[in-house]
């Protein structure tokens, strides 16, 4: 068939338009019917075009959400389509949302302990510790996570470099006379004593200031900005280094006039005259005046102080408990009365880049492949250079009476298990000395154990003595402080707020190694501890009502003397019995 165009000439005869129709009977075809299909292939080759575009303009992004929806929508239950624009509806679909990673996100922030408003890598340990720390069998009271949230609001428009903070400060430094009922109160922490001490007493400074509405400050000292993250979003807990009267804290003492014993006991019983700040003295050599401070009507002077100014090498939170005006908030904060520093400690401190450097990579060369990791610490008060078997007699007989560790088999050289079916245990021992390592370690090395366990030793570093004022000593005993508290089981030496720290922020009740005495191994060797709670050294023994002297550790059944020092206290649950 001739193509047909326009030009008049080429239109064909009427004969030739019979034999066309003739052919087209012939075979079936029809002009009606060929343009029908002409025009439907056009329309789907312009489809197909479309689409091509489409497809080469979308971006890797655009399909990676593409795929995100597709998750999203294969994870949800199917709806209705007359349910698409419903708000309820899609306020449940973004609850599910939520609540398919609810568990990543809980065990970051600790079940709601931490605030979600920290940047990403400002803090590596807070980041990762989920990965290197077994979840707490303990929940924060959503009070204390409803509390913190406040505080944190709080310290944000009170802390440093804030309006408010400033027009304090000028009346401190102008010594104006402070205002009746301040917007914005401070508690001021000095930093004094050994890094375990300045960790206990920085966590019962911060629930004090938690329990009476004052933002926390810290001064730094040698090195505390080296050792912890800034534990509040936004706002920093650092004292400012130009704060008016910052260098007179190494000279405040009980004789100082601002001394809150002080102040009381030359009032005579009348209201102590207002101060440009207040110091509180609860370092262990702290008289009766001092310890008036955990009384109820003597606490109500410092109500509206705007400036408090505290020294202490206490871990003073169980006299806090003793207290009627905290009692029932203390209630709300921690129904479970063993878990206060376990919380405070979680919440506040958090290794600096450096040193969890120096935490996870030693975590990782040598006790993460074990079964079960072990943790000892050793502290002995016997200033003489050691190793002292005596010392070493203890540590294995705790060891081994608990099942800690396995004995050795004295008759046997070799062990006829295969590697495979092996099991390992990790000792990690922190001590000043490298005696009490070297000699466990031959032990194991030397002899199999009758389970057929293999039980290896490692001691991070070996000091000697402490060394107060070291940058990198200080480093490394955080770093073991918080190596400890990712064991699986603990042993700890008695009066150590060393053990005190790596028991609570790991949630781990310790064997307690009693303290010898005249170089005799005790027996038993240990105890286990009542809770996970550190002890309160230096407690007063004073009845505030009476005004006379009293038990203490028989006031209330969540407060009893410590396993390790008779005269000391410390938090239990109250189904606890007493073991002093």
């Amino acid at each position: 068939m001739r193509r047909l165009n326009k030009n008049s000439n080429d239109l064909p005869k009427i004969s030739d338009l019979d034999i066309v129709r003739d052919q087209q009977t012939r075979f079936g075809l029809n002009p009606l019917k060929l343009m029908g299909g002409f025009v439907v292939c056009l329309m789907g080759l312009s489809v197909l075009f479309s689409i091509s575009v489409i497809l080469k303009d979308f971006n890797s992004n655009s399909i990676l959400t593409v795929a995100d929806a597709a998750r999203v929508l294969h994870v949800a239950p199917p709806r209705d389509l007359e349910q698409e624009d419903d708000p309820l509806a899609e306020s449940a679909k973004h609850s599910e949302k939520l609540d398919s990673s609810s568990f990543e996100h809980d065990d970051k922030l600790l079940n709601g302990l931490l605030s979600g408003q920290f940047d990403e890598g400002s803090c590596l340990s807070r980041d990762q510790v989920a990965s290197y720390r077994k979840q707490s069998p303990y929940k924060p009271s959503s009070y204390l996570v409803s509390r913190l949230r406040r505080y944190e609001a709080l310290h944000k428009r009170c802390g440093p470099n804030t309006e408010s903070y400033n027009r304090f400060v000028a009346n401190l430094r102008d010594g104006e006379k402070y205002e009746e009922s301040p917007d914005c109160k401070y508690l001021v922490w000095v930093s004094y004593s050994g890094l375990g001490n300045r960790i206990l007493t920085l966590g019962s400074a911060f629930l004090y200031a938690l329990l009476t509405d004052r933002v926390l400050l810290v001064d730094r000292g040698v090195d505390l900005d080296d050792l912890f993250c800034e534990p509040f979003p936004e706002a920093s807990w650092l004292l400012p280094l130009d704060f008016p009267i910052i260098d007179q804290f190494k000279s405040l003492n009980q004789k100082s006039p601002e001394c809150f014993g002080n102040m009381l006991k030359t009032s005579n019983g009348s209201s102590p005259s207002p101060s440009r700040y207040v110091y509180l003295h609860l370092v262990h050599d702290y008289n009766d005046h001092d310890k008036l401070f955990f009384c109820d009507q003597d606490q109500s002077f410092l109500q509206n102080v705007p400036w408090v100014i505290m020294k202490s090498d206490n871990y003073f939170v169980p006299s806090l408990f003793l207290m009627p005006t905290f009692e029932q908030e203390l209630h709300n904060l921690f129904p479970e009365k063993e878990t206060v520093f376990h919380f405070v400690g979680r919440y506040l401190f958090f290794p600096t880049n450096p040193i969890w450097g120096l935490i996870t990579r030693y975590y990782n060369s040598y006790l993460v492949q074990a079964n079960e990791r072990i943790g000892i610490q050793v502290r002995v008060f016997d200033t003489r250079p050691g190793p002292f078997q005596y010392v070493l007699d203890q540590i294995l007989a705790c060891s081994l009476d608990n099942n800690v560790l396995p004995n050795i088999n004295a008759n046997e050289s070799f062990i006829t298990s295969s590697p495979g079916n092996q099991k390992s245990k990790a000792v990690l021992l922190t001590s000043l000395s490298s005696g009490y390592f070297e000699k466990i370690r031959d032990m194991y090395w030397e002899h199999p154990t009758v389970t057929g366990e293999v039980i290896q030793i490692f001691q991070p570093s070996h000091e000697g003595y402490q060394q107060t004022e070291k940058k990198m000593h200080h480093r490394k005993a955080w770093a073991e402080m918080y190596l400890l508290s990712l064991t699986d089981k603990l042993i700890t030496s008695s009066w150590s707020t060393f053990g005190y720290v790596a028991q609570s922020l790991g949630g781990l009740n310790p064997w307690i190694l009693y303290k010898p005495e005249n170089e005799t191994t005790p027996n038993p060797a240990c105890t286990r501890a009542m809770s996970i709670e550190p002890c309160f050294h230096a407690p007063p023994f004073f009845d505030c009502k009476k005004r006379s002297g009293t038990d203490t550790g028989l006031v209330v059944p969540h407060v009893r003397h410590c396993e390790d020092m008779s005269w000391g206290l410390k938090l239990v649950n109250p189904s606890v019995s007493s073991v002093a």
